[in-house]
């Protein structure tokens, strides 16, 4: 059998990251997006790492014109690349602010490298999807999309992310081809670790739990039933019957409780 072809975008550390690996592990050939080498070299002998910021669109036809010459199929597609890493401004942490004291720069971020990049990348693809009459499209997502977690910017870019999966699956129904939004939990990322004294980590999830719930999503033989829908990686857990790297099962998150 021919080998299935996965791309992550943003996969250079965090979430993106342990999707890639977990990908990897499970043999699929894996093409991973990140602006930092140096951070994508996990990724040598095991799968196939291409710079590129995806708020530039010829970078991004780039990355799917090599996938296309190189293997001719997209069996999954990882939208990670999000655009908010930036939570300060001269100094002062910005992030939890009003609407009327946050920075413009904040909403354009999360929409051209965030939520526009989930759609091109969809965009250029859904035609190799198509062909093969069979595909997955995953775009990371959160609970802030149903409640205000953070700010304004990422709460309405979330929601957005959300309704682009629903409207997408809507068009690719008839073609075979599923789109789904997957939230994690709170996830021991490098950047949530940093901050881990302040945290309570006891029902934090590593990267590749979610990694390991694309890898579920990918081999349902069902996956269209959930298509268009909103998951939560632990609960995915618990129907899939998998469990952490560490061997642990974090609790599902509601939206009464996030």
């Amino acid at each position: 059998m021919q080998k299935r072809v996965a791309v992550v975008t943003g996969a250079s550390r965090g979430v993106g990251k342990g999707v890639a690996l977990e990908l990897c592990r499970a043999g699929f050939m894996v093409y991973i997006t990140g602006r930092s080498a140096a951070d994508m070299s996990y990724i040598q002998g095991k799968g196939t790492a291409i710079l590129c910021d995806h708020s530039d669109d010829q970078q991004v036809e780039r990355v799917f014109a090599q996938v296309s010459q190189e293997h001719g199929r997209i069996d999954v597609l990882v939208n990670n690349a999000w655009g908010y890493e930036n939570m300060m401004e001269n100094g002062e942490f910005t992030w939890p602010h009003p609407f009327w004291q946050q920075p413009l720069w904040r909403w354009d971020s999360m929409f051209q490298a965030g939520v526009r990049a989930a759609y091109v990348a969809s965009r250029l693809a859904a035609p190799l999807m198509l062909l093969q009459r069979t595909g997955l499209i995953v775009n990371i997502s959160f609970w802030s999309a149903q409640k205000h977690i953070g700010n304004v910017a990422y709460g309405v870019a979330k929601a957005a992310t959300d309704k682009l999966t629903s409207d997408m699956a809507a068009e690719l129904k008839e073609h075979n081809v599923a789109a789904v939004s997957l939230y994690p939990g709170l996830v021991r990322t490098e950047k949530i670790m940093a901050a881990a004294e302040w945290l309570d980590l006891s029902n934090s999830e590593s990267p590749e739990f979610t990694g390991r719930a694309v890898v579920a999503l990918a081999n349902d033989d069902e996956i269209m039933r959930k298509s268009g829908k909103v998951l939560v990686v632990a609960a995915l857990a618990q129907e899939y019957g998998f469990k952490d790297i560490d061997g642990k099962s974090p609790r599902p998150l509601s939206l009464a409780d996030v």
